[in-house]
């Protein structure tokens, strides 16, 4: 007894919000990426130049999660009975990947370059100048993270874990906020001291940053891709209802998957009462899994299949 109705894919008024706030990402991080690369050879500063990398990271990124935004949106079709919201979970994972090689393994290059190699203050002009940067990208980035924390309180209930494309957005702004104020320590403290480690520091530590949110990212999006189970209360909601049918005996098991943003697949092996013939069985079966589904659109793919409880349950039905 299945059911294979077409993905309940999020709607388009959300996928625009969604698409807009990485847009206004994009283009902050194309902008802030020509700036701080511009700026960094001018000055010489290693934590300005990681900090370009770590904005050219974000741009790819950007363009992964719009592509996620377009292909998850396709409907269900012979060879992806399922639909494709799981596309959204791979783009992720691919921007995760990116922030790990872009933007973590050159702040790592760059800060060990430094250190090994030395150098001092190429020129105060030139570090007054990729300060200035600094201070433009923090407002960039600082409007774009704004924008996507807006979008996640404008959905109570959700939270910034339910679309993997806002939660990367968020994570992204939210480092190159953190990023962009240890490039500027750094390179205070290298104007202030003239001594480059506190640049190659400053570095470093923005590729831990990137490299812990990579991880991060990475993982979450690892979870989802593999098979990643409804949320605790929705499974137990599902649970509740199949046991208060009349209809069911015993709940032998029950399996809930994500197969998207707003699309679960809900499996379920169930014992019913004795005297329900085939004819009923059908209507029994049809009517538990409308009940499902209205009650939780996201639960768009119900299984239900009829096993015999064990027999240690039977032995103890009342005669």
């Amino acid at each position: 007894m299945t059911d294979n109705s077409e993905n309940n894919r999020p709607g388009p008024s959300e996928d625009r919000k969604t698409r807009l706030t990485v847009l206004v990402a994009l283009a902050a991080n194309l902008l802030i990426a020509v700036a701080k690369a511009v700026g960094g050879l001018f000055a010489g500063s290693p934590a300005l130049l990681s900090e370009a990398a770590h904005s050219v990271a974000d741009s790819l990124n950007e363009v992964f999660l719009l592509a996620a935004l377009r292909r998850s949106r396709k409907p269900a079709d012979r060879r992806h009975p399922f639909g494709y919201g799981k596309e959204r979970f791979f783009w992720s994972l691919l921007a995760a990947v990116g922030i790990f090689v872009m933007g973590g393994c050159f702040s790592f290059f760059q800060g060990f370059e430094a250190l090994t190699q030395g150098g001092g203050e190429e020129s105060r002009t030139g570090y007054v100048a990729g300060l200035a940067v600094l201070g433009v990208a923090l407002l960039a980035e600082g409007s774009s993270l704004a924008r996507a924390l807006h979008q996640v309180r404008a959905q109570p209930g959700e939270g910034i874990g339910a679309d993997p494309a806002l939660r990367t957005v968020v994570a992204e702004d939210g480092t190159a906020v953190i990023g962009v104020l240890l490039a500027a320590g750094g390179m205070v403290a290298h104007m202030a001291t003239g001594d480059i480690v506190w640049e190659a520091a400053a570095s470093l530590t923005i590729g831990l940053l990137l490299v812990y949110v990579a991880f991060s990212l990475g993982r979450s999006a690892r979870d989802q891709l593999i098979g990643e189970a409804a949320d605790p209360e929705l499974h137990r909601g599902i649970r509740e209802l199949l046991t208060s049918q009349p209809e069911i005996d015993y709940l032998a098991a029950l399996h809930t998957m994500r197969l998207g943003l707003h699309s679960t697949l809900v499996a379920a092996r169930v014992d019913l009462v004795p005297g329900i013939d085939s004819e009923r069985l059908e209507l029994v079966s049809e009517r538990i899994k409308r009940a499902v589904r209205e009650r939780w659109p996201e639960a768009d793919q119900v299984f239900l299949d009829v096993v015999e409880a064990p027999r240690r349950v039977r032995d103890e039905r009342p005669a």
